[in-house]
């Protein structure tokens, strides 16, 4: 039965083809049209009708030379070519149910060779603004970036409406499926090129985690770039273009822009999810707070632009991995401590200058308040750990003079409480340090420099400086004209001992032996003063000139006066050139030449 059926539906569809292939190649603009009003008027009773129509047969035929010769559907101004393959797919649906199997097939294979062309269509035109990109690149002159980038995605209204159209005829013919995939795919590498374009690619969680810092790094600051791109521009002009493309069907426009978005964002979150996972460090710090900023400031452009189920899965997400950042951020800093705590090296700095563990402690701490100060603030107030550390109780909670209040506010800031104790660890790792000096004025020189250096650092930042408030720097200061009383006790007042008049008068003369002596040991010490300290090393230019003003205020004036009375009592000559080294004017310039590090091995550092 159905043998006979196919050879009744074959032997006219042969006949026919003859008939109207004269139409075909004459090109007759008529023969489409006439088929086509033929077939709507047969479409209701083709699917009980035994016998195939000529007609039907003859319209295939034109139909199948349209769609196999058409060439731009942006030149169908008329729109015929969508009419028919409505009018195609109306004709498969309606033979479908009926028994004429070799009709069926020949109208499926029709309307899918139509549907594969609107595919195929449908891509090209959403590939066309890189097409133009790629033939403005080979074209010198303006810099068209801009205007690329602010009217994203870039369509006309033109190519957008025949996207729409494609889309409504694809859809209603069956292949939705294979229109949403299309569009899908399409669109995510339209999206993966334009962050290309920014110098970021797409890089995988597995792949991330298996790069070296260094590469990874680098990869930091063109994820900002894309991220920021993406939820400001992108992610809106997608919903615009899918909305606009499928327009008759908004829950489906919904769906395809929130896989595409997801996709993307996810793809966007598995890179910082994966810089949480590096090795921790502190260089690694500034980076991971450049991220948490971008997860934290960007997050309200998504959640205008995506829909509300949509928004609340990238708000999790986002929450998730900003809460890893931040956890990560804390540990690194607060790992600073132990950088501290395990720099145990046995030998002093030449010269009891700055020690690059001081250096690098307060430049680290000061970069990160005049840069990052209420971002750090934020990530240590929102993702400090619950528990606190075994050794959370620190000296900062009791600092000499320092009120209930100020206390009360270092307990409201977790941020400052770990600064303070930062600086109370490096102190009493500068004071260790200090014990390696043989001699006791060299480190008060030791403990003054480093003093100072961190004053100097916290008072020249007004983040630092407003954090650790005036308690601090008071203490310090206090500490610091300690170690300079020290300093001059163990230096100068021992050289002022040589001019101590008591024992020079005897009976009422003065005894010359003694005076000798007294010249001679002052001449010595001082001549060993000056060749030691010119060595040591003060880089702060008025802590250099606080010690050499206190050094002439006590030895000049009791000098001048101890010449003044004494030194005509040494014969002219001989005796005064040998025991009389040194005039009040020689004292001075020498003082002016201490602390300057005058030596080959032992250069200056900078700041």
């Amino acid at each position: 039965m159905e043998e006979s059926s196919v050879a009744e539906a074959e032997r006219p569809e042969k006949e026919i083809q003859a008939q109207t292939q004269d139409n075909i190649e004459k090109g007759d603009p008529h023969a489409l049209e006439q088929a086509s009003q033929e077939i709507e008027s047969l479409l209701s009773k083709l699917s009980t009708q035994e016998d195939i129509p000529e007609s039907v047969h003859k319209y295939l035929d034109l139909a199948h030379h349209q769609i196999s010769n058409h060439e731009s559907l942006l030149e169908d101004d008329d729109d015929s070519f969508f009419k028919l393959v409505n009018q195609i797919s109306k004709l498969y649906k309606t033979v479908s149910g009926s028994s004429h199997g070799h009709l069926i097939n020949r109208v499926g294979k029709i309307q899918q060779r139509a549907m594969c062309y609107l595919e195929d269509e449908f891509v090209s035109l959403m590939d066309e603004p890189r097409t133009n990109d790629s033939e403005a690149a080979d074209q010198p002159g303006e810099d068209q970036s801009a205007d690329d980038e602010s009217n994203y995605p870039g369509y006309s209204q033109q190519v957008l409406a025949t996207l729409n159209k494609i889309a409504k005829e694809m859809i209603s013919g069956g292949y939705e499926s294979e229109c949403c995939e299309a569009y899908l795919i399409t669109r995510r590498n339209i999206i993966e090129e334009a962050l290309d374009k920014l110098g970021y690619q797409i890089i995988s969680i597995d792949d991330a985690q298996k790069m070296q810092w260094e590469a990874l790094e680098k990869e930091i600051p063109p994820w900002i770039k894309a991220f920021k791109q993406c939820v400001k521009l992108y992610f809106s002009g997608e919903r615009n273009l899918v909305e606009n493309v499928f327009s008759d069907r908004p829950s489906l426009s919904s769906i395809l822009f929130s896989n595409l978005v997801c996709r993307v964002f996810i793809q966007l979150l598995n890179f910082a999810e994966a810089v949480a996972t590096v090795k921790r460090s502190p260089e690694k710090l500034f980076k991971f707070l450049d991220i948490y900023e971008t997860l934290r400031d960007n997050l309200s452009a998504i959640e205008s632009t995506a829909s509300k189920e949509c928004a609340n899965v990238l708000r999790n997400e986002t929450t998730t991995t900003r809460c890893r950042i931040g956890e990560t951020a804390i540990c690194i800093f607060c790992d600073l401590e132990s950088a501290i705590q395990s720099d145990t090296g046995k030998t002093p700095v030449p010269g009891g200058a700055v020690h690059p563990l001081t250096r690098y402690t307060m430049n680290y701490v000061k970069y990160a308040c005049d840069e990052y100060k209420e971002t750090i603030e934020q990530v240590f107030k929102e993702h400090s750990k619950s528990t606190e550390r075994a050794d959370s109780t620190s000296r900062s909670q009791n600092h000499e003079g320092e009120s209930q209040k100020d206390r009360d506010e270092d307990e409201q800031s977790p941020f400052v409480g770990q600064v303070l104790r930062i600086l109370d660890l490096l102190d009493s790792a500068l004071d260790a340090k200090s014990k390696l000096y043989k001699d006791t004025a060299l480190s008060c020189i030791f403990m003054m420099n480093n003093g100072r250096y961190m004053l100097q650092k916290i008072k020249g930042s007004a983040e630092l400086h407003q954090a650790m408030r005036d308690t601090w720097c008071r203490k310090t200061s206090s500490e610091l004209r300690n170690y300079h009383n020290t300093y001059k006790r163990e230096t100068w007042m021992n050289l002022l001992g040589c001019l101590n008049v008591e024992g020079l008068n005897v009976n009422g003369k003065v005894v010359k032996p003694v005076l000798k002596e007294r010249f001679k040991s002052f001449n010595a010490m001082f001549d060993e003063i000056r060749k030691t300290q010119s060595l040591w090393v003060v880089n702060d230019k008025q802590l250099q000139s606080e010690l050499r003003v206190s050094i002439s205020a006590i030895v000049i004036p009791a000098y001048r006066s101890f010449l003044a009375r004494f030194s005509a009592y040494l014969d002219p000559g001989r005796q005064t050139e040998k025991y009389i080294k040194f005039q009040p004017e020689d004292i001075e310039a020498c003082i002016d030449e201490l602390f300057d590090g005058n030596s080959g091995s032992m250069g200056r550092k900078k700041t």
